[in-house]
């Protein structure tokens, strides 16, 4: 019998001494689950709902004014997310004027789907609390080291809390948009990265609170919390999806992961957005030396989508909270009893909890082991000559820890 598990000692020491060292170029996948994951001021969570909780949020506040076209929407739609229906609200406004579907015409679709971003605006306008917050513990990773590359964020997420992040501690990050009265998106600056490292990059795939269209039909940045631009625009007509900033922020993630020696690291993030999927697939099966580490929340066998890129892309892991899939090969975690050293214990303890399950899949440890790893501690003589994160070898008849 083949039993294959995965030692989470090997894979942290060799990530802390990567995350530590600032000469890697790393990027950061942040997507729902984040914010999801933080607490609010007061210690309840979630700081703002994942999609799930997010889309009960908005259906439901409008349920007494688009019941009808909800249900009708549902109906015909394979997902019933906010962003699905979002697509398809926008979709019917620009298509079928005066007719009507679901008793609703183009311009009552049109106020539809402003009133969904409204609504979506309301409930992910917040603000970081004043004492620790994971997004605060990231910041401080990203600016304490000196780097060869910038840090490249890329998140699906709404709101504004990497941008507080960032002010709070005046940490200078390019979200593409450049100018002061009416700040534009530049796409040839997006595309060329030519600033210093010390700007960190901060691509906002799905809109952003605070982008709206101009008079001259381009998105801009306002500076406010209004949303009005959310969402890639997938049913958008081809030249509108170009002078949208969508396109060229996701042929940024293609682009960061074609070069040579990348590692994104995800969070929060499920993989189901066929936009952003079909980019990591394509790059990654054209650049072997990138990899992708998916910290995921649940349970592997939870993670689907997640799991089927990793079933196809060598340089694709995956660390679930009971096991992980790294090199193709799934196993569960197992530490092994003795420590790699005398003081790796209170390490172990970051992603590990007592039952032996991976934590870093939440976004509050994931960012404290960030922030920590530059302490003393985080260059401990590692398991191997050269530090690995993706290897694993299944032995025949016993367990193989790697």
């Amino acid at each position: 019998m083949t039993v294959s598990v995965h030692n989470p000692d090997q894979y942290m020491a060799a990530l802390r001494t990567i995350i530590a060292q600032g000469r890697k170029r790393i990027g950061l996948l942040v997507g729902a689950g984040a914010s999801a994951g933080m607490a609010k001021p007061d210690g309840t969570y979630p700081l703002i709902p994942a999609v799930a909780g997010l889309t009960e949020q908005v259906l439901t506040t409008l349920a007494p004014t688009y019941q009808k076209q909800i249900d009708g929407l549902k109906g015909e739609l394979a997902r019933h997310d906010i962003e699905t229906i979002l697509s398809r609200v926008r979709s019917l406004s620009q298509v079928i004027g005066s007719a009507k579907v679901h008793d609703l015409d183009g311009p009552g679709f049109a106020t539809f789907g402003t009133a969904i971003c409204s609504e979506i605006g309301k409930i992910v306008d917040v603000r970081l609390p004043t004492t620790r917050s994971a997004y605060a513990d990231l910041v401080n990773w990203i600016s304490g080291t000196t780097r060869d590359y910038p840090v490249e964020i890329f998140t699906t997420n709404y709101d504004l809390l990497f941008e507080e992040a960032f002010e709070s501690v005046r940490a200078p990050y390019f979200d593409g948009f450049t100018g002061g009265r009416e700040p534009f998106f530049d796409p040839v600056s997006v595309s060329r990265s030519d600033l210093p490292a010390r700007w960190t990059r901060l691509w906002k795939l799905h809109g952003s609170l605070g982008w709206r269209a101009s008079a001259k039909g381009e998105v801009i940045r306002t500076g406010q919390s209004s949303a009005s631009h959310l969402v890639f625009p997938e049913h958008l007509k081809y030249d509108q999806t170009q002078k949208a900033p969508y396109a060229a922020l996701l042929d940024r993630l293609r682009t960061f992961l074609l070069t040579p020696d990348t590692l994104l690291v995800s969070i929060g993030f499920s993989f189901a957005d066929a936009h952003i999927a079909a980019r990591l697939d394509e790059a990654l099966a054209a650049n072997p030396s990138s990899s992708v580490f998916a910290f995921q929340y649940k349970m592997i066998e939870e993670e689907g989508p997640a799991c089927d890129l990793a079933r196809r892309l060598p340089n694709f892991s995956v660390y679930a909270r009971d096991q992980a899939k790294v090199n193709g090969i799934r196993g569960a975690w197992k530490a092994p009893a003795e420590l790699p050293n005398k003081d790796w214990g209170p390490i172990r303890s970051t992603y590990l909890d007592k039952d032996g399950h991976f934590m870093l899949g939440a976004i509050e440890p994931f960012a404290r082991f960030f922030a920590a790893s530059r302490s003393v501690q985080a260059f401990p003589a590692a398991p191997t000559s050269t530090p690995t994160l993706a290897t694993s070898s299944p032995t025949t008849g016993t367990a193989a820890v790697v």
